[in-house]
């Protein structure tokens, strides 16, 4: 009898610990929806990390010079320097 109840209390164990890797926490669903999250947090990461790479080099070409600071104004704004005709063609 007693080695019934030994077999008994280990299957009850084995079927414990299994429907705690199957839905318990860390289970291997949980497992993998959190690979996921990490998959697209990567992403997001490169992709913030090409956005401050991008801004951080025309911070720079702003501390450089004036060129880029013109070329902003002219693009943007419409500036236009004295003495210089602006001449527009459309089609």
């Amino acid at each position: 009898m007693s080695n019934r109840l030994v077999a008994a209390l280990l299957v009850a164990l084995l079927l414990v610990l299994h429907a705690q890797l199957w839905f318990g926490r860390g289970s291997v669903r949980e497992v993998t929806k959190m690979e996921q999250k990490l998959a697209q947090q990567k992403i997001q990461n490169t992709q913030a990390q090409q956005t401050n790479e991008r801004l951080g080099a025309e911070v720079r070409d702003l501390q450089e010079g004036l060129e880029m600071v013109e070329e902003k104004a002219r693009s943007e704004l419409g500036m236009v320097k004295p003495n210089e005709i602006y001449v527009q063609i459309s089609k």
